[in-house]
């Protein structure tokens, strides 16, 4: 084994200019992360450098077989903590051979946003607080979860320590190092209520590159449950009962509401997310309604409400916001397993864009 260790770690830089480069994509649940490597002959930083590639859509479930071939564009690209040196990991959108954006390719619509003239001058900043749980590979049970059985109630977990307590903090911490080597702004990690589950916060990011760091963090995280024999879920709701549900609270502002006076125009947008409420939960994730119950830090799925400082509220609104008169505000009901383009680009239509 140490030789198959050895040759993982070799530094291809010592021998030869060529890179890979890991092109990795959104498959056809909408959560399905994959990826593919190719070599390219440079070592490369823009995502314009790098060119455009294929796959097989029928065995992902986004083209039918006798028509399957769907093209890869690549749109961001992050040093590899895995194979390290010159390498790539490079996130993309996919489109049909034509040039439309495939069905799910939510990518394409949220840049289409993130690109109008309204919403580029007010430079929206997201953090996005992603949930997950860790399982038991053979079982699918939290893991430090017994076989079958149950751990303590909630309360000795959240933020905790001790081998009672924190399992996985091994996962946990090499994930933070390897996301901030990559370059995505990972802001920090914490255990979450229920054991076996925990958090990572992406940003401040600015508008499309919030959706890209978080899936390519979540396809970091991926790639180390699969080195650590473990399974990672970003199920809303896991495990039924008196439990704390996963989300992803996503963290939003735009330069009117950080400057003075900026707390009306948080009130105004507010406004506007409670009139759309609807259509934003309907986008929000799948199984939210497991999760959004009025229970366990969550407003019920059928009505908005906000407040400050509020955990049981649709939307946030923290402290220090209100004291200063201007910040940002939380909204607090997409699920983990959101699409963190759909998520990011549909506050900034509603609250920017949209004339109610």
């Amino acid at each position: 084994m140490s030789l198959l260790t050895d040759l993982i770690n070799l530094d291809l830089s010592e021998s030869t200019k060529k890179i890979i480069a890991e092109y990795i994509w959104i498959g056809g649940s909408g959560m399905d992360m994959r990826s593919k490597a190719r070599t390219l002959p440079n070592p490369v930083t823009e995502p314009s450098e790098i060119p455009r590639w294929n796959y097989d859509g029928s065995s992902t479930g986004q083209a039918p077989g006798e028509d399957s071939e769907v093209i890869l564009y690549p749109q961001a690209v992050f040093k590899d903590p895995f194979r390290r040196g010159n390498n790539i990991l490079v996130m993309c959108d996919a489109y049909t051979p034509q040039g439309e954006p495939i069905a799910n390719n939510n990518r394409h619509n949220a840049a289409k946003i993130f690109s109008h003239a309204d919403v580029v001058a007010e430079e929206p900043w997201y953090g996005i607080e992603q949930e997950y749980t860790l399982l038991q590979k053979d079982t699918h049970w939290p893991l430090g979860w017994p076989v079958g059985g149950f751990p303590g109630p909630q309360g000795p977990y959240y933020c905790g320590t001790g081998g009672d307590k924190a399992f996985g903090r091994d996962i946990v911490d090499s994930h933070y190092k390897a996301c901030l080597y990559a370059g995505i702004n990972i802001s920090g990690i914490n255990g979450e209520v229920m054991p076996g589950q925990w958090e990572f916060q992406v940003g401040p990011a600015v508008g499309i590159s919030a959706g890209d760091e978080v899936w390519v963090a979540r396809y970091i995280l991926e790639r180390i449950t699969e080195i650590a024999g473990c399974v990672l879920s970003f199920d809303p709701k896991p495990i039924k009962g008196d439990w704390n549900g996963a989300g992803a609270h996503t963290n939003y502002s735009t330069k009117s509401m950080r400057e003075s006076g900026g707390i009306d125009v948080i009130k105004k947008a507010i406004g506007k997310l409670s009139l759309r409420h609807k259509e934003h939960i309907a986008a929000y994730g799948e199984g939210n309604e497991r999760r959004l119950t009025g229970r366990h830090e969550t407003a019920d799925i059928n009505t908005f409400t906000w407040g400050v400082a509020n955990r049981g509220a649709s939307v946030r609104v923290g402290r220090d916001t209100e004291q200063n008169g201007k910040g940002y505000f939380e909204d607090r009901r997409p699920a983990s397993n959101m699409d963190p383009y759909v998520v990011t680009s549909m506050i900034a239509e509603t609250t920017i864009l949209w004339k109610k």
